[in-house]
C-alpha cells in the first residue's frame, strides 16, 4: 500500500501531531481523574470565618488539614441543605468543603479547644486528621515529564526530525555526499570546459573505462584508481570534474575534504568508511573529494596534537579504504587540490592516486577558448577582438575570465550601452588588476609630480630592456591601495632564464630611481616594488644558483619538511653569503636603471609630463616618445602559429556549383 506523503493529511508531521495530541489529551484526562479521585461529590470553597461558624453550629463531622494550610471539611447529612444551599441529592456524605486556614499550629489549638469543650459538654469530638498535601502537577513534572521527554527527544533524533539543519546525532557519521546521476538538468559536460586538453584527455579515459571497460579489460588493463587533479585556484579543476560527473553514466558522490572534519571524535574516519560503502553498493561509481589537503596533509609534520590526531586518523582510513585489504572495484576516486606539496606520501603513491593530473594557466590560446565559451550569453559590439582580449589577460584564470566578462556587462549596463564594447572589457581588466578608481582622492601637486616620475621610470625601463615585460597602459590616477598603476603584457615562457630576472629586476626599481635621479629624494610609494625585487633577488640566490658566490646550489624544499622547524639547511656564513649576495644584485640593478634613465633622460621627463598632463597614457603615446621596441611580442608570434595551425586542421570542403556561383559574383 502506497504511504501517504509528508504535508499531506495521514502522513508525516500531521500524523505525528495527531498522535501527540490525542496523548496530551489522554494525559490531561488521566490526570483529572487521577487528581479528583476523592472529591467525585459536590464541592464549595469557604472562608475561614464561615468554617469555625460551621464547626461551632455542629455541621462539620470530619476534617482533614493539610501542610500547605489548606483544609477538607465534610458536612454532616443534617445540615447539607443549610451549607450547600440544594436539596438533599444522596451525595450528603461525599459534600466537601475547601478551606484556606492562617497556619495549621493556629487551627490546631483552635479545634483542640472546641474538642474540649465538645467533650465535656458529653459531645463526640469532631474527626481531625493531619497529612501531606498532594499536588498532583508537580508530581507529574517531577516523576512523569522526564521520561516524556526523553521519549519525544528519542523518537525526534530516530526519525530524523533535524536533519535540516545539519543532520541528528545517529546519522553525525554518515557520509554528507552530493550524488550525481544521469537526469540531473543543466549538467556540464567536457563540451563546456574550454582549454584543458591534457586534462580533459586523462578524465575521458576514466569515463570511457566506465562505460565501456570490456574494451580494457579484454587486453588485461587495470583501470586507475584514483586521479588528483592539481593547479592554482580557478583553473577548473572542480568544473572537470561536474563535466565528468555529466558524462559518465554512473553514480557520482562529490564532497568536500572540510566535511570529514568534526568536533566529534573518530566521525572523519566513520564518514570516509560510509562513503565507500555507499560507493560500493552502486559500483561502478566515481567518488570527488574537493580541496583533499584538508584531510590528506602529511603526518607528523605538525607540533599541535587533538585535532590533528583527528585528521590523521580520518586520513589513515582514507588510506585504507583506497588501496587496504579490502577491495574497491568499480570505485574511481577523483580529487582536487592546489597544494599538492602539503599532501601526505602514502596518499599520493601509485594503487591510490595513481594520476596526478596538472590544471595549470590557461595559455593564449586556451584563453581565447575560455572567452568564447563567456562570451556566448553577452550581447557583443562587432569590432570586438577575442584575440585582442586573450593577449590582454596573461596569467588569468578561467574564473577570472569569467569575472573579466561579468565585469564588462555590469559596466556596460551602467553606462547605459546596448551591446558590450572593446573599452568596456579593458575597463573591466583594469577594475580587476587594479581596483577600482578613486577620483576623489585629493592629492597636492608635489605629490602628484612624484607618481608621474615614478610610474614613468617603470615605462621607460620596461619598453628599453628587451625580457622586460612591455607597456601595456599607465596611470597615475589611484586605484585601490596604490597612487598610481602601470599593467604590463607579460611573456608567457614555459622556462625563465637569468637574463629575463634582471631585466625584470631592472624594470621593477625603475620607479625608485627615477626619484633618485631627477626629484632627488626617496618616497614610500615604491614599497610594494622593493617587496617583489628583494624577493625575486632572494629567489636567484637561494632557490635558483644564479649567484656568483652559490652557484648550483639550491635550498628549495619541495618537501616542506622545515615548514615548522626552527632549524636552517644552511649555516650562519651561508645566510650571511646569501644576503651579501642579493643586497649585490639590488644595488647593480639600480645603478643599471640609473644609467638607463641618464641616457634616455629627455624621453623620461616627456612621458612624465604627459602623465600629469593626460593622468594615463597608453603603449602608443610611449612609442611615439621612446620609438617603437626592436623586439617583437611572443603572443603575436604564438595567435599566429595557432591560427596557422587551425587553418591546416579544417577538413577540405567540396566546393558545390552553388559555392563556386557565389564565390564567382563576389569576383
Amino acid at each position: 500500500m502506497q504511504q501517504p506523503a509528508q504535508g499531506q493529511p495521514g502522513g508525516g508531521p500531521r500524523r505525528w501531531f495527531s498522535l501527540l495530541f490525542y496523548a496530551a489529551m489522554c494525559a490531561v484526562i488521566g490526570f483529572y481523574l487521577f487528581g479528583n479521585r476523592e472529591s467525585n461529590g459536590v464541592s464549595k470553597d469557604l472562608s475561614y470565618t464561615k468554617l469555625t461558624a460551621y464547626i461551632e453550629a455542629d455541621a462539620i463531622q470530619k476534617m482533614v488539614v493539610y501542610d500547605d494550610n489548606t483544609l477538607k471539611a465534610e458536612v454532616n447529612g443534617k445540615n447539607y441543605v443549610r451549607v450547600f444551599g440544594s436539596q438533599d441529592d444522596g451525595e450528603r456524605a461525599k459534600g466537601q468543603l475547601h478551606v484556606q486556614i492562617p497556619s495549621v499550629e493556629e487551627f490546631s489549638k483552635y479545634i483542640d479547644g472546641v474538642n474540649n469543650q465538645r467533650k465535656s459538654l458529653g459531645q463526640a469530638a469532631i474527626d481531625v486528621k493531619y497529612e501531606k498535601s498532594k499536588d498532583y502537577w508537580y508530581l507529574i513534572l517531577v516523576n512523569v515529564l522526564p521520561f516524556v521527554l526523553m521519549i519525544l527527544f528519542f523518537v525526534y533524533l530516530s526519525r530524523g526530525i533535524g536533519s535540516g539543519v545539519g543532520g541528528n546525532i545517529f546519522g553525525v557519521g554518515k557520509a554528507k555526499a552530493q550524488l550525481f546521476d544521469r537526469d540531473k538538468k543543466d549538467k556540464v559536460t567536457f563540451k563546456d570546459v574550454a582549454g584543458l586538453y591534457g586534462a580533459k584527455q586523462e578524465v575521458q579515459e576514466i569515463v570511457e573505462f566506465l562505460k565501456n571497460s570490456k574494451k580494457y579489460t579484454d587486453i588485461g588493463a587495470k583501470i586507475p584508481k584514483g586521479a588528483l587533479l592539481v593547479g592554482p585556484p580557478g583553473t577548473g579543476k572542480t568544473l572537470l570534474a561536474k563535466a565528468v560527473a555529466g558524462e559518465a553514466d554512473v553514480p557520482f558522490f562529490s564532497m568536500s575534504g572540510s566535511d570529514f572534519v568534526e568536533m566529534f571524535v573518530g566521525v572523519g574516519a566513520s564518514r570516509v568508511r560510509d562513503l565507500f560503502r555507499q560507493a560500493k553498493e552502486k559500483a561502478p561509481a566515481i567518488i570527488f573529494i574537493d580541496e583533499i589537503d584538508a584531510i590528506g596533509r602529511a603526518r607528523g609534520k605538525s607540533v599541535m596534537t587533538g585535532g590533528n590526531d583527528e585528521r590523521e586518523s580520518t586520513l589513515n582510513q582514507l588510506l585504507t579504504e583506497m588501496d587496504g585489504f579490502g577491495t574497491n572495484s568499480g570505485v574511481i576516486i577523483l580529487a582536487a587540490t592546489n597544494r599538492a606539496d602539503v599532501l601526505d606520501p602514502a596518499l599520493l603513491r601509485a594503487g591510490r592516486f595513481d594520476r596526478q593530473i596538472h590544471v595549470e594557466l590557461p595559455d593564449l590560446q586556451e584563453r581565447k577558448e575560455i572567452f568564447e565559451v563567456h562570451l556566448r550569453p553577452l550581447k557583443l559590439d562587432d569590432s570586438l577582438d577575442i584575440d585582442f582580449l586573450a593577449k590582454q589577460t596573461p596569467g588569468f584564470s578561467g574564473a577570472e575570465i569569467a569575472n573579466v566578462c561579468n565585469e564588462a556587462a555590469l559596466i556596460a549596463a551602467r553606462g547605459g550601452h546596448k551591446k558590450v564594447g572593446k573599452q568596456d572589457f579593458m575597463d573591466a581588466v583594469d577594475r580587476i588588476v587594479g581596483g577600482l578608481e578613486r577620483k576623489n582622492k585629493i592629492m597636492t601637486e608635489d605629490e602628484k609630480r612624484s607618481i608621474a616620475y615614478h610610474e614613468a621610470g617603470h615605462a621607460t625601463i620596461s619598453w628599453l630592456l628587451r625580457w622586460a615585460n612591455p607597456l601595456v597602459k599607465v596611470t597615475i590616477v589611484p586605484r585601490g591601495v596604490a597612487l598610481g598603476a602601470a599593467w604590463y603584457l607579460p611573456e608567457e615562457r614555459q622556462l625563465t632564464q637569468e637574463d629575463h630576472i634582471l631585466d625584470e629586476l631592472c624594470s621593477l626599481l625603475g620607479g625608485r630611481a627615477a626619484e633618485q635621479l631627477f626629484l632627488h629624494q626617496t618616497s614610500t610609494g615604491a614599497l610594494n616594488d622593493l617587496e617583489r625585487a628583494t624577493k625575486q633577488a632572494y629567489a636567484m640566490v637561494a632557490y635558483y644558483g644564479m649567484s656568483d658566490k652559490l652557484k648550483d646550489i639550491s635550498f628549495y624544499d619541495s618537501t616542506g619538511r622545515y615548514d615548522y622547524g626552527f632549524a636552517k639547511p644552511y649555516s650562519e656564513n651561508t645566510a650571511d653569503l646569501i644576503d651579501k649576495e642579493t643586497q649585490r644584485i639590488i644595488a647593480d640593478q639600480m645603478a643599471r636603471a640609473k644609467q638607463i634613465l641618464t641616457e634616455n633622460a629627455e624621453g623620461h621627463r616627456k612621458i612624465a609630463e604627459l602623465l600629469i598632463e593626460r593622468e594615463v597614457i597608453t603603449h602608443e603615446d610611449v612609442e611615439a616618445i621612446l620609438g617603437p621596441r626592436p623586439w617583437k611580442s611572443r603572443g603575436d608570434e604564438l595567435l599566429a602559429a595557432n591560427a596557422e595551425q587551425a587553418e591546416a586542421e579544417k577538413p577540405k570542403r567540396k566546393r558545390t556549383p552553388r559555392k563556386k556561383a557565389e564565390e564567382k559574383k563576389e569576383e
